[in-house]
């Protein structure tokens, strides 16, 4: 019987190492994108030990560089294979602005572009069935979106990191609900995930109340395991298999309010991303 294969971006961080050993338990081969190839290549060997499952490969890919992320893409439409499953894990909170190649904010190539740039390459080897799910944050409700502000600066005004990767996520949002209703006639599925604050490096504010954030508030945020649980689920689960353009949190589905589902810049968000990513497509 042919090997299902799984896609899974961030693979190498905390949940995203929990996400890559449950996909490699339930049997897939899993082609981890991490964003070093040494630190990729260490967890690789460890979950191939712990998992007893060799099909593990690692793949390196710069997030802030839609070429990088453009390269494996292709890489893998010349592989000629069918993917089940994409995960879309991969993100960053920046700390001050930094301006990638391509002239966009860094915090919004790596949460937003990039994915949206891998997942629309991926599309044509993505099977009937396939499952989409992408990481995104309870954030997204104090987001906006100002064009072309957002892609430029992250947001209208000075650089405020929150602000900044709160938008990332409302986009990420946008994208799930409106890519679920242009692949429903192929039969993919597309939801959204939102691990809760998970205690990462990411996190990590780099100020001086980080030490009292550890102190009162580290022992009450959720491990990266408990983090992954609701994308292990939306990836893995059967009661998920068909389930598309939602919003889950906790291992449940979580309505969102029309405001979200019908968003007013849904459509010229995509018209936008589309216009940036157009040379790599």
């Amino acid at each position: 019987m042919e090997q299902k294969i799984a896609v899974i971006t961030g693979a190498d961080g905390g949940m995203g190492t929990e996400i890559t050993r449950a996909v490699a338990i339930a049997g897939y081969h899993v082609i981890m994108v991490c964003y070093t190839k040494e630190k990729g290549e260490r967890v690789r060997k460890e979950l191939v030990t712990q998992t007893g499952n060799p099909y593990i490969d690692v793949m390196q890919a710069d997030f802030s560089s839609l070429a990088s992320v453009a390269t494996i893409a292709d890489e893998l439409l010349d592989k000629h294979i069918a993917i089940s499953l994409l995960m879309n894990n991969a993100g960053t909170l920046e700390t001050e602005l930094k301006i990638t190649e391509d002239g966009l904010e860094r915090t919004v190539s790596i949460n937003y572009v990039a994915p949206y740039l891998l997942t629309r390459k991926l599309l044509p080897i993505l099977k009937r069935g396939a499952r989409i799910v992408n990481m995104v944050s309870c954030t997204y409700a104090i987001g906006s979106l100002e064009f072309p502000d957002f892609f430029q600066r992250g947001r209208k005004g000075g650089f405020m990191r929150i602000p900044i990767y709160s938008n990332t996520k409302l986009a990420l949002l946008l994208f799930t609900l409106e890519l679920a209703k242009r692949t429903k006639v192929a039969g993919i599925s597309v939801n959204a995930a939102d691990p809760g604050i998970v205690s990462t490096p990411i996190i990590v504010m780099h100020a001086w109340f980080d030490p009292l954030t550890d102190i009162f508030f580290r022992p009450f945020i959720r491990s990266p395991k408990q983090g992954a649980a609701t994308a292990i689920g939306l990836l893995l689960d059967e009661g998920n298999a068909g389930k598309s353009g939602t919003f889950n949190l906790s291992c449940h589905t979580k309505k969102l309010s029309d405001k979200y589902v019908q968003h007013k810049q849904m459509e010229e968000l995509w018209e936008e991303t589309e216009r940036i990513i157009s040379p790599w497509l």
